[in-house]
């Protein structure tokens, strides 16, 4: 290995430290897996009494969907650095949020609309008609949750 690669050393963040952050922060990368294929995408979240939140628009053969049915342990991610001049004094941190993602039942008060576009950023859209599109709140239950900083 080159010796002369630049290394930066993080530690742990404490817990309440980690909750600040997911809290604070609006979005991050959702991984799902289907075997040994994996999918991600950006998303936004809400966090909320230990689980993660994400409104996600769905069309009945989107290859998303069938990632998340696929999915027994998804991985979130939220990250953010500010670069330096000198690689070693960069700053940043990272948290990793990993458990059970399933959809949350129509009839949960989290489903009022006022509630929702108050809770996350607007869907964004890519060639799909809305008129086809099923919105659909998941929850993520982190059962690990760790962070990361330097």
């Amino acid at each position: 290995m080159d010796t002369d690669i630049a290394f930066a050393y993080t530690k742990g963040m404490p817990d309440d430290a980690v909750c600040d952050r997911l809290t604070a922060s609006e979005s991050g990368v959702l991984a799902l897996a289907d075997g040994d294929d994996a999918y991600a995408l950006p998303v936004f979240h809400h966090y909320e009494g230990g689980s993660l939140y994400f409104r996600l628009g769905e069309t009945s053969e989107s290859e998303k969907s069938a990632y998340l049915d696929a999915t027994e342990t998804a991985t979130y991610v939220v990250t953010e650095t500010a670069a330096t001049p000198d690689a070693e004094s960069w700053t940043g941190w990272s948290v990793v949020a990993r458990g059970p993602i399933t959809a949350v039942p129509e009839d949960d008060p989290a489903y009022e609309a006022v509630e929702i576009n108050e809770r996350y950023a607007p869907i964004r859209v890519f060639d799909e008609p809305t008129d086809e599109m099923d919105v659909t709140l998941y929850e993520l239950s982190v059962e690990e949750l760790t962070g990361r900083r330097n």
